[in-house]
């Protein structure tokens, strides 16, 4: 090597950091959905458009439903968007609601409970039998219990022994409609004892404007405090969450739909009893699945039973309770069934009250697949049936001819926008 040459300078090597530990002036990675926010309108815009794409459409169709049936009843009566048509449809929705919200549960497994209805009945009937001859709140608690001992039976059946679900409640809608028939002996109806509560179930009203406008303010608090919390926590764990100005946004829209409906309850007898009841059910039901343990355990039963067994979840159990849930909800709903009849009767529960609870809770977003959906969904599912049913009595339709082709297509769009959504997540890797 000559004098003129020089040994090549070796290039400065990294400094050596920790295993997984990223090196000095790295730009940490970032989930992209934290940017949507701090990009404005177009942000929204792209968050927008990727859900869909994802198919993560939530309870948007059947939001877009509801408006689309109120426009067209509107244009062909003249008069559907009033206070007595809002009042009609929350009094006589409460019942197959609150059977519908039980539904649900038995939904997120990927199952189907086919004898709520015709446990309603029964639930509806023991009321009537011991309401003349014991106090009245004992003979709720005995239909109630009637309902959840039912459900019970049904989960067991197909938990314990293995009989398809479908199979199980198939048998109860035949079997429990029979034992109603039994239970009422001699008697074809059996009118609400004077001073009964069950009577008060879809007949009582708080007359007083505060009543509809304070549980209005009250929905809007809760619905604000939970969506800052939510997103407290959030933003704390560095997750996506929602900035001050959204959650006020959001707030505001609901705040215009409620005390609108607050004012539509107050220009006729009030805020209905039912109503308030429905809604305190809503609300339980939802902290359970949402909040506790259990309801993280139905959804894993219902995302996948082999993966929830191995993650040391009582699937047992689970498949039975969910039942037992349908079951004490079909109950109670049947007694606001005999509420709005006047008392109980041997076709309580019949007619088409169970495809009224499983179309609700399905065109309102629960996936017949298992593993997706709200409580929520019911009230949603139910307010698109009844509003149905409103306005083809508004046109003098009343056939049930009529009533269940519509209810029929509206179910069946449902299922198909399901199914795509699922098949469209799958391509996207996010079922």
């Amino acid at each position: 090597m000559s004098t003129t040459e020089q040994a090549p300078v070796p290039e400065p090597r990294a400094p050596k950091h920790a295993a997984g530990a990223p090196a000095a002036g790295a730009i940490p990675a970032v989930d992209p959905r934290l940017l949507v926010r701090e990009q404005g309108f177009k942000g929204y815009v792209a968050e927008f458009k990727r859900k869909i794409r994802s198919g993560e459409i939530g309870s948007l169709p059947v939001v877009i439903g509801l408006i689309v049936i109120g426009i067209v009843f509107q244009a062909l009566t003249g008069n559907f968007i009033t206070s007595y048509n809002l009042d009609q449809i929350t009094l006589y929705a409460a019942g197959p609601g609150i059977m519908a919200v039980g539904i649900v549960f038995v939904l997120l497994l990927g199952e189907i409970d086919l004898a709520v209805g015709s446990v309603a009945g029964l639930a509806g009937s023991v009321w009537g039998v011991f309401a003349t001859d014991m106090p009245d709140s004992l003979a709720i608690l005995l239909g109630i219990l009637s309902g959840t001992l039912l459900g019970a039976f049904h989960g067991l059946v197909f938990a314990k022994i293995g009989v398809p679900a479908f199979v199980v409640t198939l048998a109860g809608f035949l079997g429990w409609a029979g034992l109603q028939t039994w239970v009422m002996g001699d008697r074809s109806t059996i009118p609400t004892p004077i001073g009964s509560f069950v009577g008060d179930l879809t007949k009582y009203y708080f007359s007083d404007v505060i009543a509809a406008y304070g549980l209005a303010v009250a929905v809007i608090a809760a619905f604000y405090l939970a969506q800052l919390r939510d997103s407290s926590r959030r933003k704390a764990a560095e997750l996506p969450h929602r900035p001050h100005s959204e959650i006020l946004l959001r707030t505001g829209v609901l705040a215009v739909l409620v005390l609108v409906a607050a004012y539509g309850f107050n220009q006729e007898k009030g805020l209905p009893l039912s109503l308030v009841i429905f809604l305190v059910i809503l609300l339980v039901t939802d902290f359970v699945l949402r909040r506790t343990t259990y309801g993280r355990q139905v959804f894993a039963v219902g995302g996948g039973i082999e993966a929830a067994r191995r993650a040391g979840i009582n699937v047992a159990w689970i498949r039975t309770s969910v039942f037992m849930i349908s079951g004490t909800l079909g109950a109670v709903g049947g007694l606001f069934l005999a509420s709005a009849t006047g008392g109980a009767d041997r076709s309580l529960g019949g007619g088409n009250q169970l495809m009224m609870c499983i179309a609700a809770a399905v065109i309102g977003g629960t996936s017949l697949f298992g593993g997706r959906g709200k409580v929520w969904s019911a009230l949603l599912g139910i307010l698109v049936l009844q509003s149905i049913v409103q306005g083809l009595n508004q046109l003098n339709l009343e056939s049930n001819a009529i009533q269940y082709m519509i209810t029929g297509a509206v179910l069946l769009i449902a299922v198909i926008i399901d199914s795509v959504s699922r098949k469209t997540q799958k391509s996207a890797g996010r079922a």
